[in-house]
């Protein structure tokens, strides 16, 4: 059954699109129509942004207590809703199904809470001298998303800004959009004051650029590549709007001698493949002593091995398919190009698995003896491809981290936390994960360099969409 969407949700009502022209969502398993969802107009995007704005005095006049239950409402739902969600994203982003409600719903549903919380807690005023300091929400934000980690990446948005008491208008990604339908199917159930959420799809060069251009647009907050993160600025720039971005890495993961190698190696492979390698922040350099390579190759090819992909739907792998033809083709592109400038080919490569021609299926790669200045060691990937590059200092280890013009997240292990914390203090990123950390949906997400400006999730996150105001006094 294909899933067919037509309508936009705007100031509070599903408005029938004024196109015929609809995007195809593909099921990643298959390459099969799954979905499709209405490609949106200029002026209907402009009419989404008016809704927003007309929306905003009375929701950022609204207590911080109300806010705060909407959103738990919001949180609620999506919980009740979480088996239906992450069959959907399984289908969308090929995420495997046992994964994917933990993380492409669990982590949006608990984002939506955090922020329910920090709204109702939040200290809105400040006495500092003669001033009191007011924070109140920036205004209309437009929404970019984008489509790997779908609904996480709408809620690390849409959560902050609505508790902040911003309006929000949002633009999915038109290949994994219909996450972001069900969440508007929640906001119109709990009864969410017309305006104050509209959701419309669309390509970015249409959709996205009117959003982000229109005159009442406070503030631009995207998800994406580097290059459209970019082209956001520029627009925004026009007008002096605030832009938060969040956008590419190419994370080294350092391990370094006296490291546990089969913990680190096994620990590293499952970070750089998670989401078929589809996470901006996958450790997809594992930077490693030379004294150790064969060690760590041996390591790595076994783990690789123990994570063939399949199925998302039935099967039980911790590794499905790429998430649409395009980024398949590119994968392979890259794959071929890491052979034709002189890595080793350890295990994997452009074939798909056998039994797994249709769909979007790339074999786990390995590459060995890459230098840090080939394209597979420069270039965000968006696979699952591991480069493995070998150092003979800590320093040159280092080094090596942090040439790139990306600067996301990393790893290190050692022997002990205090020695990799050590090393995590040099590496110019906005994560660093020490000895296998886990990941924090409370702690502040973004990048150093080209991997964007601000911060989502947690304080840090809300904060991004709050203005602060000095009032003087006597």
């Amino acid at each position: 059954m294909v899933i067919a969407r037509d309508s936009f949700f705007i100031d509070g009502a599903w408005v029938r699109a004024a196109s015929p022209e609809t995007f195809t969502v593909y099921d990643s398993a298959t390459g099969d129509a799954y979905g499709s969802v209405p490609a949106g107009t200029v002026e209907e995007a402009n009419r989404a942004v008016e809704a927003a704005s007309a929306a905003f005095p009375a929701w950022s006049n609204t207590s911080a207590k109300e806010r705060s239950e909407y959103l738990l409402r919001i949180s609620e739902k999506l919980a009740e809703r979480s088996d239906e969600i992450a069959l959907v994203i399984a289908h969308e982003v090929g995420m495997p199904l046992m994964l994917s409600k933990g993380i492409q719903v669990g982590l949006p549903t608990a984002t939506f809470a955090d922020n329910a919380r920090r709204a109702a807690d939040y200290s809105w005023e400040e006495e500092v001298g003669n001033s009191t300091l007011l924070r109140e929400p920036v205004g209309v934000v437009a929404a970019i998303t984008p489509w790997n980690y779908p609904l996480h990446q709408i809620a690390n948005k849409v959560a902050a800004a609505l508790a902040a008491g911003c309006t929000v208008v949002l633009k999915p990604s038109e290949v994994a959009p219909l996450n972001a339908f069900i969440l508007a199917d929640i906001v119109d159930e709990i009864g969410l004051p017309h305006g104050v959420f509209n959701l419309i799809s669309g390509l970015g060069p249409v959709v996205g650029e009117a959003i982000v251009a229109h005159p009442k647009t406070d503030m631009v907050s995207f998800t994406g590549s580097t290059r459209a993160g970019k082209r956001v600025m520029q627009i925004a720039a026009e007008m002096v709007k605030r832009v938060s971005l969040e956008l590419g890495g190419k994370s080294a993961n350092i391990i370094l001698e006296d490291a546990d190698i089969p913990k680190a190696v096994a620990d590293g492979v499952f970070k750089c493949y998670l989401n078929s390698g589809q996470t901006c922040s996958a450790l997809t350099r594992m930077v490693v002593p030379r004294s150790r390579l064969a060690e760590v190759e041996q390591v790595a090819v076994a783990a690789a091995e123990g994570l063939q992909p399949g199925d998302p739907v039935t099967g039980s792998s911790l590794i499905g398919p790429l998430a649409s033809a395009a980024q398949l083709q590119r994968v392979r592109d890259y794959i071929t190009k890491g052979i034709d400038e002189g890595a080793r080919l350890l295990c994997g490569g452009v074939t798909p698995p056998p039994g797994y021609e249709s769909g979007y299926y790339v074999q786990p790669t390995i590459f060995s003896d890459v230098r840090n200045d080939m394209t597979i060691a420069q270039e965000e990937i968006f696979g699952p491809v591991l480069s493995i590059i070998p150092y003979d200092t800590e320093e040159e280890a280092i080094d090596i981290a942090n040439d790139s013009t990306y600067g996301l997240a990393g790893g290190v292990w050692a022997a002990t936390d205090e020695k990799a914390f050590e090393v995590a203090r040099k590496i110019r990123t906005g994560q660093v994960e020490i000895n296998g950390g886990a990941f924090n949906v409370v702690a502040p997400f973004g990048g150093y360099k080209q991997s964007g400006i601000g911060r989502e999730l947690g304080a840090y996150g809300f904060e991004e969409f709050l203005e602060v105001k000095a009032v003087q006094h006597r």
